[in-house]
């Protein structure tokens, strides 16, 4: 279970959202929605342990998470509004690399089955840097078919994907609920999500 209980958070001087509650349980999907600087993203990057909040504090499985980096973030995936993958390095190396980092075991036959999954079949050995950006996202994407996380945290997921991306992906996070994982995610985009208990949060109706 991931809770929150009265973040505040603040960015320079500027207060972005005070007193912001929630409870999610597994099964469950969370839209963020808001304005461009209501702290979408500051929101997402605290619910992850990446930013600390002015007030407030979020839980995960009722102990606060910053008395419990390592197993929290062994249970979480986070992929940001950039991709996070290194232009110098192919397709695989980068999910080779993200593997290896969030300590997973993972084979290369099955790093290479995840690409093609994923639409990248006969790029795995591109460097990133020559693949468009929605083949960039895609590198990004595939890391979920990886994971073995509980919680997704997902900014922007959607950008730069064609619209056969966009189902692929609403897709992978019903199967992800329907496992009784957890996602979290903000979006532009109207996507149907067919799967879990969906709950919203609009901090442009949350007091700062």
């Amino acid at each position: 279970m991931l809770e929150v209980r009265d973040l505040e958070c603040v960015r320079g001087d500027h207060r972005l959202f005070s007193g912001l509650s929630f409870c999610l349980q597994e099964g469950e999907l969370l839209y963020l929605r808001g304005s461009n600087g209501s702290g979408k993203t500051s929101l997402l990057r605290t619910l992850c342990g990446l930013l600390e909040p002015a007030e407030g504090e979020v839980l995960w499985r009722g102990q606060d998470i910053r008395r419990q980096r390592d197993e929290f973030n062994a249970e979480l995936t986070y992929l940001g509004h950039l991709n996070g993958v290194k232009g110098e390095l192919t397709a695989f190396e980068n999910l080779r690399l993200n593997c290896a980092l969030a300590g997973s075991a993972v084979s290369p036959q099955t790093i290479y089955e995840a690409l093609e999954r994923i639409g990248l079949g006969g790029r795995e050995d591109l460097p990133t840097q020559v693949l468009s950006q929605g083949q960039k996202r895609r590198v990004a994407l595939a890391r979920l078919l990886l994971s073995r996380a509980t919680l997704w945290v997902l900014d922007e997921p959607f950008t730069a994907l064609d619209v056969g991306a966009v189902e692929q992906l609403a897709g992978l996070i019903e199967a992800h609920l329907q496992k009784g994982g957890m996602a979290v995610f903000t979006t532009h985009q109207l996507v149907e999500i067919g799967a879990g208990a969906v709950q919203e949060v609009n901090l442009d109706r949350v007091a700062a």
